[in-house]
């Protein structure tokens, strides 16, 4: 038998996890917020059409939502098994994080040649972060309103909701690591700082 209040907490938990507010859940699930919270307080016994859009909405699958979370996890990636792609202009990336389901969180290294402009891309949905460390070589990283230029032992911090673009602007290649969390995924595109979207 489904346990409410377990499942309410674990939607709870998926739902700041992403950093979505009720409302922003209950939009992208088509349910009533009045509905969605009632679940999270384990008062209503939702349907599983309504679970079903929960789940899609906070971007995560029906079994993994009724699936109560462990209190101890560890999720080990060998190096072996960690995904390096070739990309079109050059570069390189290379996911290093293990996956975790229902949790849109990413590590990656990726490395461009010199003067390889991977072009701009889109924005992540409101809520998305990224985390950008640099090995070493230049880069450039383009937002839509500021140009910062990074070195070997720089770092930079921006929101991913606005479009931006990477490029090394050097004469060696450039190594860096990208710490992202992206709240919803968007249309497919390869990207220099992550996974061909619509797995981000």
């Amino acid at each position: 038998m489904l346990d409410l209040v377990k499942l309410g907490a674990r939607v709870q938990e998926l739902r700041r996890d992403r950093g979505m507010t009720l409302a922003e859940v209950a939009d992208a699930a088509e349910v009533s917020v009045s509905m969605l919270s009632s679940v999270e307080r384990g008062q209503k016994v939702p349907t599983v059409v309504v679970l079903a859009r929960i789940a899609d909405g906070l971007g995560t699958s029906l079994a993994d939502l009724v699936t109560e979370a462990e209190h101890v996890r560890v999720v080990v990636r060998r190096a072996t098994e960690q995904d390096t792609v070739e990309e079109p202009g050059g570069w390189r990336r290379t996911i290093v994080s293990p996956v975790v389901p229902g949790v849109n969180f990413e590590w990656i290294r990726t490395t461009l040649p010199a003067g390889c402009d991977a072009g701009e891309f889109p924005a992540y949905a409101p809520g998305s972060h990224e985390f950008v460390a640099v090995e070493h070589g230049t880069l450039r990283l383009s937002l839509t309103d500021r140009v910062v230029e990074l070195r070997a032992g720089d770092s930079v911090y921006f929101a991913a909701d606005t479009p931006h673009a990477y490029a090394n602007p050097g004469t060696e290649p450039c190594s860096y690591h990208v710490a992202a969390l992206i709240m919803r995924p968007r249309t497919a595109r390869t990207r220099p700082d992550g996974p061909a979207d619509p797995a981000a």
